[in-house]
């Protein structure tokens, strides 16, 4: 897994109904992009580094929308 700053790191639900959760990264350990993350969390904005594991996946930011 490789990802860059202000990339959302997603993490699925372990139980049946639960919802993924999803964080920015803030920061990047490695400069090849690998794990550890420091992320904050969107649903409680708590920040924490994780090493994420195979039910993980990263996206890139989601654009901004445009003004009007």
């Amino acid at each position: 897994m490789k990802a860059h700053i202000g990339d959302r790191l997603v993490l699925a639900g372990t139980h049946v109904g639960d919802s993924p959760r999803v964080g920015v990264i803030l920061e990047i350990r490695h400069p090849d992009g690998t794990p550890p993350y420091l992320v904050r969390w969107l649903a409680d904005g708590h920040q924490g580094l994780i090493y994420p594991g195979p039910d993980a996946h990263v996206e890139p930011p989601t654009p901004a929308p445009a003004a009007a």
